[in-house]
């Protein structure tokens, strides 16, 4: 294959669109996911200023961006893992380790500083865990993952509860900055916005601009989009499948340890609610499982949808289990919606 040939051939499996101009219907049916996530977010916001009092008011509004931003960072690595076409189980277990982990650490006169190179260090190799094994045994993924989960915060509940009554809880002075960061009530350069949102934002920032602009970034679309493809360019799908699960750890522990400031003390069950909240903030923003399309300005909308959604259902007074039955009911006619899209079909 000649370079000219190799190199046209190389930018149609990353970018996974032909060149040339596109009309409008055809801009139209590529951005579906946006456009569907976009009406629903403002179909949500203009029910709940009708429905419910205050829910525009600023403090609300605050509450709603502090706990997206806390399900879209959690979301990071499980975007990363989805565009390859694979899922990470192990999320929340990692959030509740590194929520207690730190905790015990800081109890125990470990510098702060100390505590959270120390956690991240270790969520990164428990990624690296999860990813060589889940590559290796790629039909069995989600078990795998879940299983690594359920040994490492039943190791970290162990180590912490050593000498002490109350394993999944512990009990910590927490420093004043990384409580300021996770406070609803916290401002930014003067600004009231709660730091966890402006890490967020710049988070999601860097992470698109390296998806559309790096080689590497547009690999994770080649891989999810056609293997066979990614492999004869010389793209490594161990690399990638390592690196995605890397991060996700890492994502996971930072959520954790965010989630210590936010709370004021350390409890092994925080994570929970993260199980599949991650993964419907991805469905929901349009990435698909199948891998190859999506990114994670898409699940930064979609987990944005879930929290106005909760918190409008909380407005409304209803009970949990019919908040989970709506979020079920939101979930199948979005997917289904996404499920028309001519790359899915393509891929199915």
């Amino acid at each position: 294959m000649n370079t000219v040939t190799r190199k046209s051939v190389e930018m149609t499996a990353i970018k996974g669109s032909p060149s040339g101009p596109g009309t409008m219907k055809l801009s139209l049916r590529r951005n579906r996911s946006i456009l569907v996530g976009c009406a629903a977010l403002f179909t949500l916001m203009l029910a709940g200023a009708l429905l419910v009092d205050s829910f525009l008011s600023a403090s609300n509004v605050r509450s709603m961006l502090l706990l997206a931003a806390f399900l879209a960072l959690a979301s990071l690595g499980q975007t990363l893992c989805a565009l390859l076409g694979s899922l990470d189980l192990s999320i929340p277990f990692v959030i509740g380790a590194a929520n207690i982990g730190l905790a015990s650490l800081i109890s125990h006169g470990v510098p702060t500083e100390i505590a959270v190179a120390v956690v991240i260090v270790v969520a990164a190799v428990i990624g690296l865990v999860n990813g060589a094994a889940s590559f290796r045994i790629q039909g069995q993924a989600l078990i795998v993952t879940l299983g690594i989960g359920f040994a490492v915060v039943g190791a970290v509940q162990i180590l912490v509860s050593i000498g002490s009554e109350f394993g999944g809880n512990v009990v910590a002075q927490i420093p004043d900055w990384l409580s300021s960061m996770a406070s609803m009530n916290g401002s930014t350069l003067g600004i009231p916005v709660p730091p966890v949102v402006v890490i967020c934002a710049v988070v999601g920032a860097l992470v698109l601009y390296f998806a559309r602009t790096n080689r590497h970034g547009r690999a994770f679309y080649a891989i999810g989009g056609n293997r066979t493809s990614a492999k004869r360019l010389s793209i490594s799908e161990w690399k990638f499948w390592l690196i995605a699960y890397v991060a996700s750890g890492v994502m996971a522990a930072v959520t954790g340890m965010l989630l210590l400031g936010f709370s004021g003390g350390g409890f092994v069950g925080v994570g929970d609610p993260y199980l599949f909240t991650t993964v419907a903030a991805v469905v929901i923003g349009g990435t698909s499982l199948l891998g190859g399309h999506g990114g994670y300005g898409l699940t930064i909308l979609g987990a944005l949808v879930l929290t106005v959604l909760t918190s409008l259902l909380v407005g409304m007074g209803l009970s949990y289990a019919a908040q989970q039955s709506i979020l079920g009911l939101l979930i199948v006619p979005m997917v289904a919606l996404y499920a028309r899209a001519p790359h899915l079909r393509m891929q199915i």
